[in-house]
């Protein structure tokens, strides 16, 4: 996008931190919707992702249509580059192409953050609300239910 006007605009908007919707995940690690791609105009989507100690994350897979990026902030993320598992320290950044394989976790015994970015925006969010329903709910997704979820936010096992 390319802005043409002559003169600057008037359009930047601050989003309280304590605003922020956030979803609990059955490991205890919550999401924080920092900028999803509803507030940057579909541009991209940026989350904060906090792990308990030994909390699981996401197995190996890829998306078709979304590139996604981890920048860890504090403690240490096992991160998946799609042939081998790395230990990312606070600092450490590892971007993720369309159709590259790639996961994180938390295996260690402290917490540990980082930052995800989604670009294009796409709706992640929706993603992160109904796995955190499902965990809270107690609910048991038989693997056609999984692959069904998966197919709808452009999640693919590798």
């Amino acid at each position: 996008m390319t802005y043409t006007a002559d003169f600057g605009a008037v359009s930047a908007e601050l989003h309280p931190a304590d605003a922020a919707e956030r979803a609990v995940m059955g490991s205890g690690s919550v999401g924080r919707f920092v900028a999803p791609g509803s507030v940057t105009q579909g541009r991209f989507g940026l989350y904060e992702w906090r792990m308990p100690a030994g909390a699981g994350g996401a197995d190996p897979h890829f998306h078709r249509t979304f590139s996604e990026s981890f920048y860890v902030v504090s403690g240490t993320v096992r991160l998946y580059d799609g042939a081998r598992w790395l230990d990312g320290r606070p600092g450490d950044f590892l971007h993720v192409p369309e159709g590259g394989v790639h996961g994180f976790s938390n295996d260690s015994d402290a917490e540990a953050s980082m930052l995800i970015l989604f670009a294009p925006g796409i709706p992640r969010e929706t993603y992160f609300r109904e796995l955190a329903e499902i965990s809270a709910s107690g609910r048991r997704l038989s693997e056609e239910e999984w692959t069904d979820l998966f197919a709808r936010h452009d999640q693919y096992r590798a």
